[in-house]
């Protein structure tokens, strides 16, 4: 016989002190969830807490359970791969509409379409919290932030909208301040299996305060929020005498008022079932529809994955890992084929590998013994020569000018402090010009250059410069002193020149 869990919100904080700005909606949705969970009969290590970056996402620290503050808009990704991982546990995302909405757009969007098996709670304050008051995907037009001084051009993002249009099959909506109302929608998401999605309303209080004063004053909201119920009519105001009907012409819902024109009956009942109605309301800022907009049962991501393993073991039998690892996608290489690859080698201008070494050289040593030779010396020792360089607004014709001049294939692009920046050879020049109508006296070296190239320091071995000119055919190569500024260039040439006379 099961044991009943028997778990209170002390359960569920953590110890670490709560870190965020005094009357911040944040702290009614934490007390909410952690009043929440005990009612679930869930043990507390079953439950994970997922974040990303931004106010919100400090809530894992805030729980005493397990979780993971994540990167910038990739908590949905990492919740999906814990759900299916465990199936057993009880996942939530904790996000802003930031992380979700900006940055992590697309994974909020892959979340809803595979309907995997997650709570997604987004706070939605209509701003940048955590980095002082920039526009956010959900701002209004004509909001003036940081970011828009002359007010927002955009079209916002509506969650409610973005989670239906995803494939979410429980999407909802709260605000911070509906704390009963808030916790038993949440309470219902997370007996709903597949992806539930709850937009939560909240406050900032220091760079948008009073974005939802309209539907969270006492005052007010009665007669501007609408409370869905499954089954019930549409109405909303203090006196309970508006309620939405669908107007045919426009493709919408429209308000009326209870009386003589329209009665009780005419007004729309909610369905939470109906898609059409969901994107509707999801359209609606007057009333502002609240509770459960949409809910539907459909096959998760995780019933679809492990009932494809299962069936697939039933086909094949367990599997095995060194299988797997040595199937059909690995392959032996004989001592035929590395002739074959040898005689292609001598037809293929290398400009610089190790058998053209062991050619100039006129020796048969062992490889090994080179390979020992060649980290034994440095780039000191080559003596490299002084590079030319060039700034990156600087004409091309005139590098090609450097270039004739030094007679050299390649020059150096540094900044004005004298950093490496950039490299740019004859091969840069060929593969950008040939066939093409380009007049060099009017584009600039940064639109020709090779940008962070590989750059050794004087310290470096000759082996390792030949491992980078051989496996990557570089035919010249930066080298630069402690503060990344260069102090020369080694050319194929050069490097094969030193070999001559010092092996």
């Amino acid at each position: 016989m099961a044991t009943e869990i028997k778990l209170t919100r002390k359960d569920f904080m953590s110890d670490q002190t709560v870190r965020w700005c005094p009357g911040c909606g944040d702290y009614a949705i934490l007390a909410t969830v952690q009043k929440t969970l005990p009612r679930l009969g869930i043990p507390k290590e079953k439950f994970v807490f997922v974040s990303g970056i931004g106010c919100s996402s400090r809530f894992p620290y805030y729980m005493d359970t397990y979780g993971i503050h994540s990167i910038h808009g990739r908590a949905p990704t990492l919740a999906t791969g814990i759900k299916l991982s465990n199936p057993d546990l009880s996942v939530w995302v904790i996000t802003g509409d930031g992380d979700a909405l900006s940055i992590g757009g697309n994974h909020i969007l892959h979340a809803g379409r595979r309907n995997v098996d997650l709570n997604i709670l987004l706070f939605n304050n209509r701003i940048y919290g955590l980095t002082k008051g920039q526009l956010s995907p959900t701002s209004p037009v004509g909001t003036k932030t940081k970011s828009s001084p002359y007010g927002s051009i955009e079209r916002p993002l509506y969650p409610v909208e973005v989670a239906l249009a995803s494939g979410a099959t429980f999407v909802a909506r709260t605000i911070d301040v509906l704390q009963k109302e808030m916790g038993e929608i949440m309470y219902q998401a997370a007996l709903h299996k597949g992806l539930a999605f709850i937009e939560i309303m909240q406050n900032c209080v220091i760079f948008n305060n009073g974005a939802w004063f309209d539907y969270s004053d006492r005052k007010k909201r009665a007669d501007n929020d609408l409370f869905l119920e499954a089954g019930k009519p549409m109405v909303f105001g203090k006196n309970r005498d508006k309620g939405l009907v669908l107007d045919e012409e426009q493709g919408g819902f429209k308000v009326v008022e209870i009386g003589e024109e329209y009665s009780i009956e005419d007004i729309t009942i909610h369905d939470p079932t109906s898609l059409e109605n969901a994107f509707l309301l999801s359209q609606l800022d007057y009333p502002m529809p609240l509770g459960i907009i949409y809910q539907v049962t459909k096959p998760t991501y995780c019933e679809g994955m492990w009932g494809q393993i299962q069936q697939v073991k039933a086909q094949k039998g367990e599997g095995d890992l060194h299988d797997l690892y040595f199937n059909a996608d690995t392959w032996e290489v004989t001592a035929e084929e590395e002739e074959i690859k040898a005689e292609v080698r001598g037809q293929v201008d290398a400009s610089l590998d190790e058998a053209y070494i062991d050619e100039l050289l006129g020796v048969e040593a062992p490889e090994a013994d080179l390979a020992e030779q060649l980290a034994s010396m440095t780039l000191h020792d080559l003596k490299p020569k002084a590079p030319i360089t060039i700034r990156p607004d600087a004409l091309m014709d005139h590098a090609l000018h450097l270039m004739r001049e030094h007679g050299i294939g390649a020059l150096l692009v540094v900044s004005p402090d004298r950093h490496l920046m950039g490299i740019i050879t004859e091969a840069d020049i060929l593969d950008r010009v040939a066939g093409k109508d380009i007049d060099l006296h009017q584009v600039t070296v940064q639109e020709f250059m090779t940008t962070e190239p590989v750059a050794l320091p004087l310290y470096a071995s000759v082996l390792e410069a030949v491992h980078f000119m051989t496996q990557r055919r570089f035919r010249h190569l930066p080298v630069v002193d402690e503060n990344l500024h260069p102090v020369g260039v080694i050319s194929s040439r050069d490097l094969a020149e030193f070999l001559i006379k010092h092996l």
